[in-house]
């Protein structure tokens, strides 16, 4: 089965108007009206733009068909998703001509064909759920680890009197639980795109994304952090304290401890089934201005020490 672009068939944009719906529709029926058009295929252009008008003069359908109809191009072959609760049910009326519309339209609204008697004018009632919507929201580490509620506003859609979809804003409160990662999901149901006919409503599905921080960085729930620590600490290897999302802890470095070596703290990581751990990068950070004294002290240290920790380096060309 093909996907149908109905305001391709009735030559209008996806914005037109009730009006200019009105417009295109009558113009075309003119022209190919059986009883008046010699084009040989008159009669299937006429069923065809008089289908598409069906659906684009009502608010609901149009709105139902705008919302599945976005991510599909004329000529496609079409299986409507699975989780799309459709259907049109006309009761005891129906389509007078319902005979005359296509599969297309018949799988996306039900079919309602007309089934003899007296059709009471009763409106049916098309029901479908509404679209997930996917948005992101930056929270900062911190809240990632103890928990937090944030509040965030965002353009959602939302039917308007013509039964287009327009983004709306709408302010929500948001509980981000603890030990949420970067890269997660955080599932709102219900809060979503709006469901037609009673049809309930998609949900509503933010990405996490960690905010720069200026001593944290995280790769799944492991955290790592850039300590400094000063020649004598890292030479002597004495403890100091260190920060972790939970707080200070007292950290023994090992003795002549190296620059950028990453040292573990276990379960000190984001919380989760399996905590992450966290990795402190340890800095060389010389203290400044340097007193006379210690000046003294670096150049008797400089004197003890003959060996040259750039021997190793390579250079080109020399």
């Amino acid at each position: 089965m093909e996907f149908k672009d109905y305001y391709k068939i009735l030559g209008v944009a996806r914005t037109a108007s009730a009006d200019e719906l009105k417009r295109a529709y009558r113009k075309l029926a003119r022209q190919y009206h059986p009883d008046v058009s010699k084009e040989a295929d008159a009669e299937t252009r006429f069923k065809e733009m008089k289908e598409a008008y069906e659906v684009l003069k009502d608010p609901e359908k149009r709105a139902a068909y705008d919302q599945l109809g976005s991510d599909w191009q004329s000529g496609q072959s079409f299986r409507p998703p699975p989780s799309r609760d459709a259907g049109f049910s006309a009761g005891a009326g129906g389509y007078r001509d319902a005979g005359e519309f296509s599969e297309f339209f018949e799988t996306l609204f039900g079919g309602g064909r007309y089934a003899g008697g007296q059709a009471d004018g009763r409106r049916g009632s098309f029901r479908t759920a509404g679209q997930p919507i996917e948005a992101r929201i930056s929270i900062s580490i911190e809240d990632a680890y103890h928990g937090a509620t944030r509040q965030l506003a965002l353009q959602v859609p939302a039917i308007d009197a013509t039964g287009q979809m327009r983004n709306q804003q709408r302010t929500l409160n948001v509980k981000i639980p603890r030990g949420v990662t970067a890269g997660q999901r955080i599932r709102l149901e219900g809060q979503g795109a709006p469901g037609f006919g009673g049809g309930p409503a998609g949900d509503l599905l933010l990405q996490v994304d960690f905010a720069p921080h200026a001593i944290y960085r995280a790769q799944g729930r492991d955290i790592y952090a850039r300590v400094p620590v000063t020649p004598w600490e890292a030479a002597l290897g004495r403890s100091v304290k260190v920060p972790t999302l939970g707080g200070w802890v007292e950290l023994k470095l090992p003795t002549g401890v190296a620059a950028r070596k990453s040292l573990r703290l276990k379960g000190r990581g984001l919380p989760g089934k399996t905590p992450g751990d966290q990795y402190v990068e340890v800095e060389i950070a010389v203290p400044s201005p340097i007193s006379d004294q210690a000046r003294q002290l670096y150049e008797q240290l400089e004197a003890d020490n003959t060996t040259d920790l750039r021997a190793d380096i390579k250079v080109s060309g020399q």
